[in-house]
């Protein structure tokens, strides 16, 4: 539980009146806020809000236009991330700044290396890791690589980074969004065990159960302003959700029951290998109907997205079908599954969703370049790209100075929003959500629920993978629970509770399947995990 309001602790880290423009947007807007010793706060705010422009002003990734900073009440100046570190603000960003080749010791000490004569004295600095992942509980293993280690472990590995340079104050940008419910829950025991050690925390999130359950004080950005501050005590979700979109949100997703019709989907005994090698999917079976959305439930790595990849024609496939309508895509190259009116949101948006340094417009025809009206012959058509991306811009709230601005310049919310445009306007029979609100405000995924039940409701087949329990029994009509590879059941979603699916995810034992059913069950169950903690609307900026 927060602890109690620390308005009478001496305050680490102030910033007054920060003001930081952009071409074309005022990212910050004389924004002020405080941050007292042993504090968890709670940093709120649409995508664009101005959320992470301000942590990098504090961190020394930009510099403000106006205002000033001050630390333990003097005024500094952070130019630079290094200056940062010197003053004990640490920074964990959503995308790690790891290095995926070299082991855990390695990454700590990448720029504050302990020597021993010439030679990097490697046996102090994994005693200095382990001293302090016993201090806080941040279990790692010095001397694993990190290529190897789960997303959980990768974010435990950064803030060892910034408690190793003697961070008193962090900065944790979305920390859960890309964390299963008992990694989120593993992490916040720790920034409890931290702040109660006074080490002062700001966190940016949206999701709102996590603010209400864990942040000691709420600060919420709207337009690059501060527009309200306040505690878990005195808020709700809906209190929270308006305050950051300013309006009232509707959390829950309203929807018909479905009307399932012909297979869209099917996947018939699939194998799918991961890039070590490893079999990730196992043995597969599945369909998928027009006019009903199937969830996949499950904890991160356990097949998922291979088997997502595999469908898209993005991983290739070792054994069994992949049929679309009745024709085999198995292997097909990402075109030739696009145009038979297979709409795909990628899981990981950088890598597979979107060209960082091509502007909006590129961005917006992606998979349509060549096709009238956006080319004629070889020849492209450039007044007809720039009027559909200004569409799609303007439909789905995709916040931007401008078309022309290389999709890089926008929050990662905005990308997702981007590429959400870009696959739900097309002409489509299957769509494939992966995460599809990762990253996204309360204001959007109100949006994009609509959106996905809407594109259900004219027929579309819907395939939903998504690490929000919540998201899943919200949209889905069936739910497929995957674990090591295998789908282990298939429930009716009017039927099914946050704690069965919870047990099946942990590999625990089950219900009878639904008759839609075809799956297996391990003869030995896994001892289960904790159930999930209940996972709030979750964006990012």
């Amino acid at each position: 539980m927060p602890s109690s309001n620390g308005a009478h602790r001496p305050i680490v880290l102030e910033a007054r009146g920060i003001t930081k423009r952009f071409p074309g947007v005022i990212a910050n807007n004389n924004v002020s806020l405080r941050l007292h010793k042993g504090e968890n706060l709670a940093l709120l705010g649409e995508n664009g809000a101005g959320k992470s422009t301000l942590m990098n002003i504090l961190y020394g990734l930009y510099q403000q236009d106006e205002g000033e900073i001050l630390v333990s009440g003097q005024p500094v100046r952070v130019d630079t991330p290094h200056e940062a570190i010197a003053l004990g603000i640490g920074m964990v960003h959503q995308h790690f700044q790891l290095v995926p080749v070299m082991t855990v010791t390695e990454n700590i000490m990448l720029g504050a290396e302990v020597l021993r004569g010439p030679f990097l004295d490697r046996r102090r600095a994994e005693q200095q890791i382990r001293e302090i992942s016993r201090q806080h509980g941040l279990d790692v293993e010095p001397h694993a690589l990190v290529a190897d280690l789960p997303v959980g472990a990768q974010q435990r590995v950064e803030i060892i980074k910034a408690l190793y340079r003697n961070a008193d104050i962090l900065i944790l940008d979305e920390p859960t969004a890309v964390l299963t419910p008992q990694e989120a829950d593993d992490l916040f025991k720790v920034m409890r065990s931290l702040t109660d050690q006074g080490t002062s925390i700001i966190f940016i999130t949206h999701k709102l159960r996590e603010v209400l359950t864990y942040a000691d004080r709420i600060v919420v950005l709207r337009a690059g302003k501060v527009v309200g501050e306040t505690t878990p005590a005195e808020a709700s979700e809906a209190s929270l959700a308006a305050m950051m979109v300013g309006r009232d949100v509707i959390l829950q997703v309203d929807k018909q029951p479905p009307h399932p019709r012909e297979v869209v989907l099917k996947i018939s005994d699939l194998r799918v290998y991961d890039d070590r090698q490893i079999l990730a999917v196992d043995g597969v079976d599945l369909e998928v109907r027009a006019g009903e959305t199937l969830g996949v439930a499950g904890v991160q790595g356990n097949g998922q997205t291979e088997l997502v990849a595999a469908i898209a024609g993005l991983r290739p496939l070792a054994t069994g079908s992949i049929e679309v309508l009745g024709q085999q895509i198995g292997g097909n190259p990402p075109r030739t599954i696009t145009e038979l009116g297979v709409a795909h949101v990628p899981e990981d948006r950088q890598r597979d969703g979107i060209v960082k340094v091509y502007p909006l417009t590129d961005n917006s025809v992606l998979e349509t370049y060549y096709q009238p009206p956006f080319a004629q012959w070889i020849v492209r058509q450039e007044q007809a790209v720039t009027r559909y991306a200004e569409q799609l811009v303007r439909d789905f709230d995709v916040r931007t100075p401008s078309v022309h601005v290389n999709a890089s310049a926008l929050s990662g919310g905005n990308q997702q929003k981007l590429i959400i445009a870009r696959e739900f306007t097309r002409p489509i029979k299957l769509l494939i959500a992966a995460q599809p609100t990762r990253g996204v405000d309360v204001g959007s995924i109100e949006f994009i629920h609509k959106q996905i039940v809407r594109k259900r409701d004219e027929g579309c087949a819907v395939l939903l993978v998504s690490a929000e329990l919540d998201e899943i029994l919200a949209l889905s009509d069936r739910i497929a629970v995957m674990y090591h590879g295998k789908i282990i059941a298939v429930l009716e979603a009017g039927t099914a509770t946050r704690e069965q699916i919870g047990l099946l995810m942990a590999g625990g034992q089950h219900p009878p399947l639904s008759d839609s059913a075809a799956a297996t069950i391990p003869a030995a169950p896994f001892e289960p995990l904790p159930a999930p903690i209940e996972q709030g609307v979750s964006t990012h900026e």
